[in-house]
């Protein structure tokens, strides 16, 4: 969830720390504050609330030196008050800390701690952290600090500082994303992040961190270890990484004229898409090209199961997935949230493919389970927008997105592309299964014509307009679908909860006969997908029993459709395409009815209460 930055070099770290800050603030914004070394030793400023409340702060009482940390915090243990927020000290203000992630130990370590007469100013997990390496120092910071992690338990991505070993940035992983940001030519400076986004300005050289790694930063370049070798008596390991480069822009990362990042991304999707599907369509062929999957394909060839483990929006979009390659590869498909699914005894027997979804790669619920499958034998395989990302470096094989950086914390783009990922591997198992070439190629002219179509759906929006004004007040919504559009409908009132604080239902359309039917009046708006597929007929039923009990339908519908249009009080046209892609189309006006509602509320779009882009902690 939160979010560090920290520098080492020649120019004022300060300013390039607060800018990383601002480009992090999707991560956690419920406090922030940074540590700055110098020769007068560290100085520490935070302050809760936004990163602003915290600009104005240092614009009073500013900092001054070249070495630095920084930290935006999703409040876990503690408040989110301005003694909660990171850096911590230990208990001789010699020694600085920012951290990411849960110590689950951090009670019994600070009972042990209180026997040597620490003190401590705040609730958190992280202060206890800070003393136990303050105790443990002799001069040398790596090892105190490579000696306080052996005592911990739980998950970490951590820099610290201390002004009695100056002029480096030590900084650790465990669970918990973090990378190295390389100077460029003829620099001398280093960054330490939790993601790309707050270095992407100064440099597009990167190494990334593995659990148990700890790397030492100076300006004039790092050493990077094994936690376990940094024994005074043993000699140390080191490590040698590849290092990679980021290719997008810091253009990705900015609003570009929109007044939130989620109605840019929103608007990014016709050139998402392409770029989810570029170099992997084979029109001849009638099939896909999935490079990353070269290395398992026997495996996939003879999968008898596959399952689906991912979490929130990553989830639906494994949901569509699960229809996608029963309906058309004719395999089975179970599809398990990662919480669930890492704390049972799953069974998993031999010819089982896991195949974990997460927008960043990093998502800690998702990664655990995926390590679990593992463990019993499973082949694995990821779908990630991150590259580089711990999912992307730890499965058998997987497929990139490619959909850029989602600042947003509402998922919209990562989410088709997802779905056009996972159209493109049920097209490629489906053909080597016993699709024939004549229907994936089918399936070839509908994924091409498909960005032009998302085009479309997003060029009109006075409609989805009008209902966001007549529904903005209303304090619930429920969504229905069917087939592969119940996903779509969990996607939708996921959507409309994240960010417009409405409350919102999702449901299989035949299954609010069994129960949600009683919560159906005058002010219930029902959002009911109903696309002309195989299953239209009975979506066309469903609506007959909303109406008669007086609901108010706002009905996505295939255009050209004459039937629903005179049976609902609203209707949403979005174009045709084959079954196996229509939930691209039909989910986008759910995103902007969304998105529209909020802003009409007043609520902070990209910046929703109480959640975070990124989950990488429990």
């Amino acid at each position: 969830m939160c979010g560090i930055i920290g520098y080492i070099g020649s120019q004022e770290a300060m300013p390039l720390l607060v800018e990383g800050l601002k480009r992090l603030e999707y991560r956690g914004y419920d406090s922030a504050g940074l540590a700055v070394q110098n020769a007068s030793g560290i100085g520490i400023r935070k302050s809760a609330g936004k990163i602003v409340r915290l600009e104005e702060l240092l614009s009073e009482h500013p900092l001054h030196g070249t070495v630095g940390i920084a930290h935006t915090r999703w409040a876990t243990h503690g408040a989110p008050t301005t003694p909660n927020a990171h850096p911590h000290v230990s208990l001789n203000g010699e020694l600085a800390l920012v951290h990411n992630g849960i110590i689950e130990n951090a009670d019994l370590l600070r009972r042990k701690l209180a026997e040597l007469d620490c003190e401590f100013q705040t609730e958190t997990d992280t202060e206890v952290l800070a003393h136990l390496i303050g105790t443990l120092y002799e001069g040398n910071l790596e090892q105190a600090v490579a000696a306080a992690l052996t005592q911990v338990e739980g998950t970490y991505g951590l820099a610290v500082l201390s002004s009695a070993d100056p002029g480096k940035i030590v900084v650790a992983r465990q669970g918990a994303p973090l990378l190295l940001g390389l100077a460029e030519d003829g620099d001398q400076a280093m960054f330490v992040a939790s993601d790309v986004a707050p270095i992407l300005g100064h440099t597009r050289k990167v190494v990334y961190l593995d659990d148990g790694e700890l790397a030492v930063l100076r300006g004039d370049g790092y050493a990077l270890m094994d936690v376990g070798s940094l024994d005074p008596a043993e000699p140390t390991r080191f490590i040698e990484k590849e290092i990679s480069r980021i290719t997008w822009d810091l253009g990705k990362i900015e609003r570009g004229g929109f007044p939130h990042f989620m109605l840019k991304e929103i608007f990014e999707q016709p050139a998402t898409i392409r770029d989810a599907m570029r170099g992997r369509v084979l029109e001849e062929e009638g099939t896909a090209r999935l490079g990353g999957l070269h290395g398992i394909f026997d495996r996939l060839n003879s999968a008898q199961r596959i399952i689906f483990t991912a979490c929130g929006t990553s989830w639906h979009a494994a949901l569509v997935g699960e229809y996608l390659l029963e309906e058309y590869a004719r395999i089975p498909v179970e599809v398990e949230y990662a919480s669930e699914f890492r704390y049972r005894n799953p069974v998993i027997p031999e010819h089982t493919v896991v195949v974990a979804i997460s927008q960043s790669g990093e998502t800690a619920d998702t990664l655990a389970a995926l390590r679990e499958a593992k463990r019993r034998g499973a082949t694995t395989m990821g779908i990630v927008n991150v590259v580089g990302s711990t999912i992307a470096r730890e499965t058998d094989g997987g497929v990139y997105t490619h959909t850029g950086p989602e600042i947003g914390v509402a998922s919209t783009k990562a989410f088709t592309g997802q779905l056009t990922v996972l159209s493109l591997f049920a097209l490629l198992l489906a053909r080597r299964r016993g699709m024939s070439i004549l229907q994936g190629r089918e399936v070839v002219s509908a994924l091409r014509e498909l960005p032009g179509k998302v085009e479309a759906v997003l060029q009109s929006q006075e409609q989805l307009e009008r209902i966001a004004e007549a529904y903005a007040d209303h304090p619930n919504f429920l969504y229905l679908g069917r087939g592969a559009h119940f996903p779509i409908a969990l996607e939708g009132a996921l959507k409309l909860k994240e960010i417009s604080y409405i409350h919102a239902e999702g449901y299989p359309a035949a299954e609010m006969k069994h129960g949600p039917i009683a919560l159906i009046d005058e002010a219930m708006p029902v959002v009911v997908l109903g696309p002309d597929d195989s299953v239209y007929p009975k979506v066309v039923s469903n609506v007959e029993e909303v109406k008669a009990r007086g609901g108010k339908v706002i009905a996505v519908v295939s255009e050209g459709d004459s039937h629903l249009r005179n049976k609902v009080d609203h209707v949403i046209s979005v174009p045709s395409t084959i079954e196996m892609l229509q939930p691209i189309l039909t989910v986008l006006p759910l995103q902007l009815l969304a998105y529209l509602i909020a802003v009409r509320r007043g609520c902070p779009v990209d910046q929703p209460r109480n959640l975070a882009k990124s989950v990488t902690v429990e």
